[in-house]
């Protein structure tokens, strides 16, 4: 054994082997020599399990190999890219939306460059970063006015905060959703200070329920979206519209937190009927909360809309600027907003959308082009093609499921759990999903022009298996 410690070559020689090499010399002399100590630190964990026996194993040429490829994998940024072959259009775990062109586009304008982001270019003062977006929104919408913060649960947080502190809110027990992460309405609404009422029954609730809560401590009628979930069978809510005019009877205003709100008509794509922030606001609605990355198509972010005196009230709140969005957010979301004045550019160019209205055709052609592409694997896998489902995400449309067609990969020489892991040490990771006998791949979530690296990742795995 210490024989083998003596033949571990030296720092000097690594570094030098790895500071010739192209695709490694970028990285700073320091990150190199902490890696290659890290290596060298493996060996010798190696030699002492028995992993090295010989020294044949510490042979040079094996050893840069090696030593290449480990620092490749450990200095490769954390936050990555990935391809998502999962069908979740929506995909929380995988960013949620991806953006359209024109918002990328936008974003690396508004980083390379100087903007207006404060300033108004009519009076050459201070402006509000708001202005950028919020004329779109309302004409989008129908809103008076308009505000976005980062994310829904902060919007829904603001709002209460607002309009609700130190009094009660009106809620249905059957509406008081958890979302991801563990956060729930119940503790949101605790932490801003309002008092939730609750009134109903989880799977039945009656105007008269809202109606017999009124006190003089009723700051508002609430109501919850509850995009991801159902409820079905022995079920009533109360609706909007009866709310609302309850709201104006008794002088209070209604909140819906729509959740995954969005501005597209899905009605005529046979998904679940699914309101829109435009139904919404039709109906009376005095504000309106919604994310800006789930069905929307755009970035992070928690957009607030409805009358002007409430979403003026909620912008002065101190607590607006701890929650505020930045240039890049702002930026995505502009661009994302102005597709919309064309809902047919809106479905065209916006990826969530033009995923999820994928026709069936459309579909089909793809998972070819994706078969004709992975014909390349045919020595070492079985491709094909068989019918599937994908899902929207993201909470939105729970039980919809969206006929797809999948394209298969059946290893000849590996398991499927090993295909999958492998994938995901690649350097773009591949993210499909394991059905029945097949690694399974759902061309409605991967781009064209990922084709091509997809099947060199699962090239590489399964090459790496036969060696």
């Amino acid at each position: 054994m210490s024989s083998l410690f003596r033949h571990i070559p030296s720092m000097d020689s690594f570094l030098q082997d790895l500071q010739k090499d192209q695709t490694l010399a970028s990285l700073p002399r320091q990150l190199l020599k902490d890696l290659a100590g890290e290596f060298m630190d493996l060996c010798r964990e190696e030699i002492r399990s028995g992993v090295i026996a010989e020294e044949s194993d510490l042979a040079w040429p094996r050893l840069v190999a090696r030593v290449k490829a480990y620092v490749r994998n450990r200095s490769r940024p954390h936050f990555r890219r990935v391809i998502n072959a999962t069908g979740v259009v929506i995909h929380t775990n995988l960013g949620r939306s991806i953006l359209a062109r024109d918002a990328v586009a936008s974003v690396l304008q508004g980083c390379r460059h100087y903007s207006n982001l404060e300033l108004s270019l009519e009076t050459g003062q201070r402006g509000s970063r708001y202005s950028h977006v919020e004329e779109l929104l309302c004409r989008l919408t129908g809103a008076e006015a308009g505000l976005v913060v980062n994310n829904n649960a902060a919007a829904v947080l603001l709002v209460l905060d607002t309009l609700a502190k130190g009094r009660e809110v009106i809620v249905s027990r059957g509406q008081l959703v958890e979302i991801g992460g563990s956060f729930r309405v119940p503790e949101v609404m605790k932490k801003s200070g309002a008092v939730l009422r609750e009134v109903g029954a989880t799977n039945r609730t009656h105007l008269a329920d809202y109606e017999e809560a009124i006190t003089d401590q009723t700051a508002m009628l609430m109501k919850v979206h509850t995009s991801n979930y159902r409820i079905i069978g022995f079920h009533k809510e109360v609706d909007l519209a009866e709310l609302v005019a309850l709201g104006r009877r008794r002088d209070l205003p209604v909140f819906e937190d729509l959740g995954s709100g969005n501005l597209f008509d899905f009605s005529p794509y046979r998904l679940m009927p699914e309101p829109t922030v435009q139904q919404v606001l039709k109906n009376g609605v005095d504000v309106v909360s919604f994310s800006g990355d789930k069905l929307l198509g755009g970035p992070q972010a928690g957009i607030i809309v409805g009358r002007k005196d409430y979403v003026e009230r909620i912008k002065k709140n101190q607590l607006n600027r701890a929650l505020r969005i930045d240039k890049m957010t702002l930026a995505a979301l502009e661009a994302t907003l102005r597709l919309y004045l064309d809902p047919a550019v809106a479905r065209a160019q916006v990826p969530t959308l033009a995923m999820i209205t994928a026709s069936a055709d459309e579909l089909r052609a793809k998972a070819r082009r994706l078969r004709r592409k992975l014909a390349v694997l045919a020595d070492v896998a079985d491709i094909g093609i068989r019918n599937g489902f994908s899902r929207v995400g993201g909470g939105s449309f729970p039980e919809q499921d969206l006929p797809t067609v999948l394209v298969t990969v059946r290893p000849r020489g590996m398991d499927l759990e090993a295909l999958r892991q492998g994938l995901l040490s690649a350097d773009i990771p591949v993210i499909g999903r394991v059905e029945e006998d097949a690694f399974c791949l759902d061309p409605r979530t991967v781009m064209a022009e990922e084709f091509g690296l997809l099947t060199r990742a699962i090239q590489t795995v399964l090459a790496a298996d036969t060696d």
